[in-house]
């Protein structure tokens, strides 16, 4: 039901979604462009997530802080849905070395497909924000906040449900508004 939900929305959402990333990338011209990256997928199966580039000479550019803020810069993951390698809802996929290293029971979070949007997402929606306030950013994201996703991730794995993930695709949407 779930596969068939995100092949269903992903297709429409592209579909309504066409017209405006054309004329983005009509505007914005060369600006526009596609990022990929491996990440971690289920199973720990690594896969190629795109997204729109946002950076520039290793700087975020202004057009990509408005990308980031919007989360448009996600629409891309779009095709990572259609294909089978995202969900809508589910664990926002890592690069390598951090899901694919969990131990023991917190490796039961590579059984879910990676999703555009969780519970983890939205309460770290500034994560960048966040880690620039802190004196050793990668000691803060691997000691606290990368567990606290794990352990958010994990209670998504004990209640996934089909009401469970409109629920979490609704706080999402409002989530952009603040």
């Amino acid at each position: 039901m779930k596969s068939i939900f995100d092949f269903v929305l992903s297709l429409l959402l592209i579909t309504f979604l066409l017209f405006p990333i054309l004329f983005c990338k009509l505007i914005m011209g060369k600006r526009l462009k596609l990022f990929t990256q491996t990440r971690i997928g289920q199973h720990g199966i690594p896969f190629t997530i795109y997204k729109f580039r946002t950076m520039k000479n290793g700087q975020v550019t202004q057009f990509g802080k408005f990308l980031r803020k919007t989360k448009l810069d996600e629409l891309p993951q779009l095709f990572n849905i259609l294909t089978g390698d995202m969900t809508f809802v589910g664990p926002r996929p890592d690069v390598p070395g951090y899901y694919d290293q969990l131990k023991g029971s917190d490796r039961r979070v590579l059984a879910l497909k990676p999703g555009l949007t969780s519970l983890a997402a939205i309460k770290y929606r500034n994560e960048e924000d966040l880690l620039k306030k802190q004196e050793d950013p990668k000691a803060y994201n691997d000691t606290v906040i990368f567990p606290d996703k794990v352990r958010l991730n994990l209670e998504y794995l004990e209640n996934r449900s089909f009401t469970y993930d409109v629920k979490i695709i609704g706080l999402t949407i409002i989530s952009l508004f603040k």
